[in-house]
């Protein structure tokens, strides 16, 4: 079923940084779990909520996000009309540069569209759901805007956006990271408004030369229009931090949080490699880790996480980690609690050991 919405996906996000993992890379371009990427979560969701015109709006570092999404074939968006549309900003010419030219671009999809509504959804919130409720609600309020939340409270190394919210279901203040929160309601960083709001929005932000659209910056304007909350009450994964990526990835090895996410009714959609099926080779011991096609392993793994292609060598003890896509490990290398980027080759006899709170970063490309 479609419904009358454009959906907005917020590929960047200035305040978060995930160390080595976002240099080369949008915030949303970030792999994560296995075999898919940040923006695969949020695209899934709008697509199995029947919406079939999808901007994305970047800032930079868009490469490998348009490599991953292409046409969009793989959420069914290689559309005649409607579709995907990669909104990158707009350039006058190479010795000027005005910060809202960033959102100029976003302004001219809203006005093009068609449908009466749209969503925006950020990009540092891992989680699965249908909108069709979320819709239902905000048309049922009459309410200007509506936010989708849980009751996760304060998040360690997260961004938190604390919402007030009365007894009728009304957002009444927002507070980002407070000391003593008055409510454990945090955003999810998703919101439905009418079209012709969004257009008020951004023209104003654009006036004022706001280089960058958050969810937090509409969220804020509570005294000024009619904001409900609408609550989500399936986990969600905080990306916010290189440490909150990495409780993320390890939380997918949880049973409940990877049924919820990847075995509910609506499938997770990403862009499709054929390779061979992971080979482990006679005798080493894989202990309840998330492994992807491609893999060849001949050493020991637990509670890890291995992206499509990583070959692990012999005598190896992995722990507690996520390796990405196409990363080499030599004979005897021992890992615990680090993360390492796509290609990468770590040499023979190499010990890396970092912390939960601290996890090993190796950048991509590199060779240890």
């Amino acid at each position: 079923m479609f419904i009358d919405t454009t959906g907005i996906i917020l590929a960047d996000d200035k305040r978060v940084q995930l160390s080595e993992l976002s240099h080369p890379r949008a915030l949303a371009a970030v792999p994560f779990a296995g075999r898919y990427r940040i923006i695969d979560f949020g695209l899934s969701n709008m697509v199995n909520s029947g919406i079939t015109l999808v901007g994305v709006s970047t800032l930079n570092k868009y490469k490998s996000l348009m490599d991953h999404l292409g046409t969009g074939s793989a959420w069914d968006l290689d559309r005649k009309n409607q579709g995907l549309h990669i909104l990158p900003p707009y350039l006058t010419s190479e010795n000027y540069y005005n910060e809202s030219d960033d959102l100029k671009g976003l302004l001219d999809f809203i006005r093009s569209g068609k449908n009466k509504y749209v969503i925006i959804a950020s990009s540092n919130v891992v989680f699965t759901a249908d909108y069709s409720d979320l819709m239902a609600k905000h048309i049922e309020t009459g309410a200007d805007i509506t936010v989708m939340y849980n009751r996760d409270g304060i998040v360690d190394g997260s961004s938190n956006v604390i919402l007030d919210i009365d007894r009728r279901g009304k957002v009444k203040d927002v507070v980002m990271n407070p000391e003593k929160p008055a409510s454990n309601r945090n955003s999810l960083g998703v919101l439905v408004m009418g079209k012709e709001l969004l257009v008020d929005l951004l023209a104003d932000a654009v006036a004022h030369g706001v280089s960058n659209l958050t969810t937090e910056l509409i969220l804020r304007k509570c005294d000024l229009f009619d904001i409900r909350g609408f609550e989500f009450k399936e986990p969600a994964l905080r990306i916010n931090s290189i440490q909150s990526y990495f409780k993320a990835s390890m939380a997918l090895l949880d049973p409940k949080v990877s049924e919820a996410i990847f075995w509910g009714e609506d499938p997770v959609y990403t862009k499709v490699k054929d390779e061979a099926p992971a080979y482990l080779q006679e005798g080493v011991s894989v202990k309840n880790c998330l492994v992807s096609d491609g893999c060849l392993i001949s050493g020991d793994v637990d509670n890890s996480i291995l992206f499509r292609g990583v070959s692990i060598g012999k005598g190896c003890k992995i722990k507690n980690s996520v390796i990405f896509q196409g990363v080499t490990i030599g004979d005897n290398v021992e890992l615990d609690h680090v993360i390492i980027d796509k290609d990468c080759t770590i040499r023979q006899n190499t010990r890396l050991m970092g912390q939960i709170a601290y996890p090993v970063v190796i950048g991509k490309g590199a060779t240890i």
